[in-house]
């Protein structure tokens, strides 16, 4: 008889120590109550089952030891695959991290979201796992991070090098800031370096920081002396010099951080998100609703989305957390068409046209011609419009473009607050030297880089010391309008009228001095609405 339990008793034991079988997909909590319940079962059979079987011996159990998540540190560990070194400049690097630990908490929270589907896309390309850190060089993990040089995003892309890889940007959507659309983008990049300069990353990296053309540059004046030609003899710009060190660096504290004395919070090697095509333009704060989930979560997700609403020709796409997307996807189903996006019917007035139209209801020229199958943008007075509206004020889209340079704005703000509108001719270096600012302050407050074209008509916000006579008192509200002038007019009288100035009129208009105006002549203003007499 007793022979007959010992296979059985022997299971049980096994059980017992192994706290039973693991399955991979399971989350931590399923496997912690099927081991507890495995156990408990095991300790009231034992009993009896040992009685039964003579001799009886003693077993020590190990005590159950609940499963951890699967840490995505650990997996790009067991895929770093640059070379190990060490040097004094990596050092400098590393000790800067290593006295910021601070910064490092930081952009690790921010990694949760993206660092996943990237170390997932390098694993998939066969690339060193290294890049998945390379965001915190470049944008301390933050997809809304804008440089003067224009750059922005994950992966800090230039307009001209965006448009070479593929990523749209307009006014609705920027590529560069998508995480989907800028990691693929960012990661053909890197391949076509690395094989441009002959399988060297470190060459590959170097020049996707300065451009191929200068790190090709200095190993031509390398060769021409004799020297070696790999990144750390080449004589680079002094943040490319120190861009490659930065990413080796965090390679070494990530790989041993105990060795560094610091303490790597734990990022679950799970995914965070889920790409759910959504067929049609949608309203984003339509979209957070129906996923349950706060709007700017949503845009933290999805930042490449520059307006109230994805893009009226796509991408069509949302990405929404893992543990929301399927009531998301029902959500999406049940709701009709047209309700993804809210609508008014807006009746066209003498004078304006389709972008003054666009212009106040936060949308752009293509999207009414779409909505209202316009094939020009001639418009009659009288005639309706339907137009694509937010459902919530602009306020509550606070991570759209416009309400992050506002927010900037109001966080880089010193003295009065000036709006110049732009006239014929207008550069920064002419603005900066009248209002006797900085031309990177300037384009920093208006979301530009110092070598960005501006437009006739476009508004600008200046910060200056004093008052400017030109300026617009905080709260107003200008809006464009066309004067024709009558008998008798004249520049100063027309100012006067609308308390906008003669040089600004000249500019708008494109006046030459000694010209005198025509009876019939059509006139652009740009006014503030509040000062109007009888608004």
């Amino acid at each position: 008889m007793a022979t007959r339990f010992l296979p059985l008793l022997a299971l049980l034991l096994g059980a017992c120590s192994t706290g039973g079988p693991q399955r991979p997909q399971d989350s931590v909590t399923e496997a912690s109550e099927s081991a507890a319940a495995t156990a408990a079962a095991t300790q009231e059979a034992a009993p009896t089952l040992l009685a039964a079987a003579q001799p009886a011996t003693s077993v020590d159990v190990a005590p159950y030891q609940p499963l951890e998540a699967p840490d995505l540190w650990q997996r790009m560990r067991d895929n770093f695959s640059l070379p190990d070194q060490d040097n004094a400049r990596i050092a400098v690097q590393r000790n800067w991290y290593v006295k910021h630990p601070k910064y490092m908490q930081r952009v690790t929270e921010r990694s949760r979201r993206y660092a996943w589907h990237i170390q997932r896309e390098l694993e998939r390309r066969g690339m060193p796992a290294e890049i998945a850190l390379l965001p915190i060089v470049e944008s301390a993990y933050d997809p809304f991070a804008y440089s003067h040089g224009r750059a922005a995003g994950l992966w800090q892309f230039i307009p001209a090098t965006g448009k070479r890889f593929g990523l749209k940007q307009d006014w609705w959507y920027d590529g560069r800031r998508d995480v989907v659309d800028s990691t693929r983008a960012a990661l053909d990049y890197l391949q076509y370096l690395h094989k441009r300069f002959k399988g060297d990353w470190l060459l590959a990296l170097a020049a996707y920081n300065s451009g191929e053309g200068t790190v090709l540059k200095a190993q031509r004046r390398n060769r021409k002396r004799g020297k070696a030609t790999d990144f750390w003899t080449l004589k680079l710009p002094k943040e490319t010099r120190a861009y490659v060190p930065k990413l080796i660096a965090l390679k070494q504290m990530v790989n041993t951080p105990d060795s560094y004395g610091i303490t790597l919070e734990t990022l679950p090697d799970l995914p965070y998100f889920e790409i759910i095509d959504t067929g049609a333009q949608i309203d984003l704060a339509v979209a957070a609703d129906l996923a349950g989930m706060e709007l700017d979560a949503l845009y933290r997700l999805n930042p490449g989305y520059n307006q109230w609403a994805t893009a009226p020709k796509g991408p069509h796409r949302l990405l929404v957390p893992v543990e929301k997307a399927d009531n998301f996807r029902r959500a999406l189903a049940q709701l009709p068409p047209q309700q993804r996006i809210h609508w008014v019917r807006h009746k066209v007035k003498t004078g304006q046209t389709l972008s003054h139209i666009a212009g106040k209801y936060h949308t752009t020229v293509d999207a009414l011609k779409a909505a209202n199958n316009l094939r020009g943008t001639s418009i009659r007075a009288g005639k309706h419009l339907m137009v694509p509206v937010a459902s919530q004020g602009q306020n509550s889209y606070q991570l759209s473009a416009q309400q992050r340079l506002s927010s900037k704005q109001n966080r880089t703000r010193k003295g009065h607050k000036t709006r110049h509108i732009v006239g014929n001719g207008d550069t920064f270096w002419d603005l900066s030297r009248q209002y006797k600012v900085s031309v990177r302050k300037l384009a920093s407050w208006n979301g530009m880089a110092p070598g960005d074209t501006l437009r006739v008509g476009q508004k600008l916000v200046v910060w200056t010391k004093q008052p400017s006579r030109n300026s617009y008192h905080p709260g107003a509200q200008v809006r464009p309008i066309h004067y024709t002038v009558r008998r008798g007019d004249s520049l100063s009288r027309i100012s006067s009228r609308f308390k906008v100035s003669v040089t600004d009129l000249r500019k708008w208009n494109t006046l030459p001095r000694g010209r005198y105006l025509q009876p019939g002549q059509k006139l652009k203003l740009y006014v503030d609405v509040t000062q109007q007499a009888g608004t």
